[in-house]
Order: C-alpha cells, then structure tokens, then sequence
C-alpha cells in the first residue's frame, strides 16, 4: 500500500468516526476523495501537508435560531446555517436554501461541493452554503418577509461584499432575495455587493435567473461539439420545474433539441408534444401551482403521480437531473441504460449517488458532475459581483456570451484534467481534480490557511 492510498483510507475513516451521522455530507467526501487517488500519487507533498483533512473541516459553520411571527400571531423557531468552508480563492460564496430537509449535512455537503464548483469557474471565489429548515411552501408573502428579516438579523454579523457573499437556491428566489437585501440595509446602510441574485431595479444581472439551466446545455453542448454532435433533434428528459429545470429546457429547445418531461416533487409530466415552455413558466412562475396542472393544459401531456422520472421507460438520448439531491440510485441508473441515455448531466447539486454512477460509467454513459455542469449560476453571480463593483450594468449577451466561455472553460478543463490523471471523459475525477488543485494551490502558497 503507498504512503498516499494509507493516508487517503485513514483520512475517510477519520472522517466517517467523527461525522457518521452526517450522510450527505459523507457522501460528498467519499465521491471526492476515490477521484483525487491518482492525482495525490503524482503529487505527494499534497498529502504530506494534509491539505485534504483542511479542505474537509469547514474554517467556520455557523448555526442560529430564526424566531418568526405567523399571520395569526403565533411565534415560531427555525434554525439557520451558515457554512464558510474555505476562502482561499476568495470570498465565500453560495447560496441559501430554504427547505425542510436543510440541516448541517446537507448545508457542509452543499458547501464542500462549493469550494470546486466555485474553483472550476477560474474566478476569485471561495466556497460557502447556508440556509434554514424553513418551508416557504404555503406560506403568506407577509410570513415568508418576517421570516427572511429575521433570518437576515443574525446572518448580517457575518457577510459582507469582500467577506461572504450569499446567493440563492431551492426556496430562495428573487422575492426573498429582495426581503433579505431590505434587512440588511436598513441595518448596515446600501451595499449593493452583499448578495446576488438581486432583482434588476437594484443592481441585479440580467440573465442571473437563467444561468445555471442556460450553463448546464452549454456545458453539453460543447461536450457534444467534440464528439462533432449537436442538441439538434435529440431527445431529452429533465427533473424538476424551477429555475434551472425551465430554462435548461428552454435552451435545450433552442438548440433543437425535443425536451418531453419535467417534474417537481408531486410527480412528473409526459409530453409527448414537447414542454411548453412559456405555460411552464406560467404555472411555476407566476401561478406557483403544481405540475398537475401543467399537464391539465395539453392535451397529449400525462401526468404521473409520486413516481421518479428517471424511473420512466423512454428511449431518449439525454438525462438532465435538475431537482434535489439523490433522486437517481442504482434502480433508476438502470433504467436509464436500458432507455438508451447516451449522456447525464447534473443541474442539481449531487443527484447520482455513486453507486448510480457506477452503473452509468460501466454502461459507457458519459456523466457530467453537478460541480462542473451546474457552475453556471454562481459563475453569473460574480459576474454581478463584478458589475456592482463597477457600477456599470452589463447587457444580457454580455453576461451570456461569458457564461458561455466559462462554461466552454469547464468542459475543456474537465476533460483535459480526467485525460491526464485519471480515464477519457471520466469527467468527474477531472472536475474534482482540476478543482483541487487550484484551491490546494492556493492554499500552500498562503501558508495552509
């Protein structure tokens, strides 16, 4: 056994004693640790000064209580997190997640994929999560305001526009954005950095919300042009109907291919006339109902009660998992080998367990990490952290013709990173590889802080 596999194999038992109870967040550093093997070999003084064991443990994980006022007078107690996870590229960055499943596993796992996401985009920005365990499902605008103004009480002691700089996520859109900014100024004075995501009127970027769905179809695409291929006339199925879903659909169709499934989280939908986008957007966006009723509006839509869409029988080409964590295991891994998906690529955070991706790579599927294909939305979020330093507000082509470059950027580094240390196309060992690598980087030459 070589010095650094003995390192590797006592760093994850270490890891899973202290952590056990903390299954994401294991899950993550599992997945990541089996993929940096061969690069650690060709680069031992990386083990040798246990720059990994720095990586894993967060610099600062903040947890606080959020009292909140119902519309009847009721008070109620949420927690609330903060991950810094590490700052050596730059500020802490990412998003806030508002879900009842938010704990500190899910916040370290999100916040810990973060710091190579955020690498892999070549901008200055170090990697942190946050959120609470609130559920702004069924809630009234003024519930979810005096939840967000309370939030943003404690969270304010410890952001800032060079310091951490908040983002969001699943539950936390432009309307919660806009409550958390409103905390913040009236408590600390107008600093346009503090968070991004903002709505237009108020330094915003302009195609901010379409980000992550628009940089995960780049990212194929360019997978595609390399094989000499296109989006033209493929088939494909997407998880989820929020933000990234939609409009990783909506560019999807763009580039000519037929998208014919969506879901969210009280089923999904068939359309064997294709999703219409603009009704999507219609009853996500502004209706806010369930994908039940999108199906209620086409005539050739069925709709699927509770069940997974991976585990659909389809024959389509690609899969484009765009809701939760964990939602393909090996069942469904299965069953998109046997409906003939020639590629994978994560728009959520950590879809693909990792024995899914397993069955994926044997079937010669190409798999496409979320902390690669889904850095779309935080490499526009320093593209807005950029714009409210300069106080100049750019165009949208200028924000998506960059998106397309960095997510062109990723790919190529991916690929070339996976070909050099590990298999061809073996993306996720070269996104974790490449990744790391800056970061370690970093890391050493500022004296391991």
């Amino acid at each position: 056994m070589t010095n650094v596999k003995r390192y590797l194999e006592g760093l994850q038992k270490k890891v899973h004693d202290t952590y056990g109870h903390q299954e994401e967040f294991l899950q993550a550093v599992d997945e990541f640790l089996h993929t940096v093997a061969p690069f650690m070999e060709a680069n031992p003084q990386y083990s040798e000064k246990n720059i990994l064991e720095m990586l894993i443990i967060p610099e600062r994980l903040i947890e606080f209580r959020i009292p909140w006022m119902t519309d009847n007078g009721e008070w109620c107690v949420n927690t609330g997190y903060r991950v810094q996870y590490n700052s050596a590229l730059g500020p802490f960055k990412g998003g806030l997640r508002f879900h009842p499943t938010v704990n500190q596993s899910i916040i370290k796992f999100l916040g810990f994929e973060q710091i190579f996401k955020n690498a892999l985009t070549s901008l200055p920005i170090g990697g942190g999560k946050g959120g609470s365990d609130f559920d702004p499902k069924g809630k009234s605008e003024g519930e979810i305001m005096r939840f967000c103004q309370s939030f943003m009480q404690e969270l304010q002691k410890y952001i800032g526009a060079d310091i951490d700089i908040p983002a969001g996520d699943i539950g936390v859109g432009g309307r919660e954005i806009g409550y958390l900014f409103g905390e913040f100024k009236r408590l600390n004075g107008y600093q346009a950095g503090v968070l991004t995501g903002k709505p237009l009127a108020y330094w915003g970027s302009l195609a901010r919300t379409e980000a992550t769905g628009f940089g995960l179809v780049y990212f194929v695409q360019h997978l595609l042009a390399d094989a000499q291929d296109s989006f033209t006339d493929k088939k494909v199925l997407v998880s989820g109907s929020g933000n990234v879903a939609i409009y990783a659909i909506q560019k999807a169709q763009a580039f000519g291919a037929q998208v014919f499934g969506c879901s969210d989280s009280s089923g999904y939908v068939i359309d064997e006339d294709g999703i219409d986008v603009d009704l999507l957007k219609e009853i996500k966006e502004i209706r806010r109902e369930r994908i039940r009723d999108y199906a209620e509006k086409r005539p050739n839509a069925t709709f699927y009660e509770k069940g997974s869409i991976w585990n659909h029988s389809l024959d389509y080409d690609i899969a484009l998992p765009c809701a939760t964590q964990n939602e393909i295991y090996e069942k469904e891994a299965n069953q998109l080998v046997a409906n003939g998906v020639k590629i994978v690529a994560e728009g959520a955070n950590m879809p693909t367990t990792l024995a899914a991706v397993t069955v994926l790579k044997k079937a010669g599927i190409v798999y496409c990490p979320g902390k690669a294909a889904n850095a779309g939305g935080v490499a526009v979020s320093a593209l807005e952290m950029a714009q409210n330093s300069q106080r100049v507000p750019w165009t949208f082509k200028q924000v998506d013709d960059e998106l397309n470059s960095i997510m062109k950027n990723i790919y190529e580094n991916c690929r070339d990173t996976a070909l050099k240390y590990a298999e061809p196309m073996d993306l996720m060992a070269g996104a974790n590889i490449a990744g790391f690598e800056r970061v370690a980087i970093a890391m050493i030459s500022q004296g391991l802080v």
